[in-house]
């Protein structure tokens, strides 16, 4: 566990190096421009200005939310749905909408990074609140709709989903 208390996302291995670089912790907000450009957090331009490959994969896996990717946790995503035998159709769908939302860019100088029109379009993204966090080794961006959907389930569901975690040795 962190000095914060919050446990992290997913740290990122740096090659030949042994160490990791652990993501931000917490909620996010955000908001596209009219160009379609997400300026990021502080927090998370720091985060991937620290990776060795500046780099991103700016995708939806589910067409409900969006996903802002290192390259290095992409292609290990990538590796993922080649080894993924138990629901081949299943993994095509999903990395389908992988493709056919998804863009590679890297941050410009002002720490913006571009959505791509087809994924603001699909996914509603603009001219709305967004809502970022750090999730299994990539950005989760929400967009309001979503977040409030979400804070509807977490606070009817909290108390069996803690029993069931404590069980399983939540501390």
């Amino acid at each position: 566990m962190a000095e914060d208390g919050k446990t992290p996302a997913a740290s990122t291995e740096l090659p030949d190096s042994g160490t990791s670089i652990e993501p931000p912790r917490g909620m996010y907000p955000g908001r596209l421009d009219d160009k379609g450009r997400l300026k990021l957090p502080a927090v998370f331009l720091k985060y991937f200005e620290l990776l060795p490959e500046k780099k991103l994969f700016v995708t939806s896996l589910d067409r409900r939310t969006a996903a802002i990717y290192p390259i290095a946790e992409w292609r290990t995503t990538e590796k993922f749905f080649d080894k993924y035998s138990e629901n081949p159709q299943a993994a095509k769908v999903v990395f389908f909408n992988a493709n056919k939302f998804g863009s590679e860019v890297e941050p410009d100088g002002q720490g913006r990074v571009t959505f791509n029109s087809d994924l603001r379009k699909a996914l509603s993204l603009e001219a709305t609140e967004l809502y970022l966090y750090a999730y299994r080794g990539h950005i989760e961006v929400m967009t309001e709709a979503i977040y409030m959907e979400q804070e509807a389930v977490s606070s009817v569901n909290s108390a069996g989903a803690m029993d069931i975690l404590l069980k399983a040795g939540l501390r």
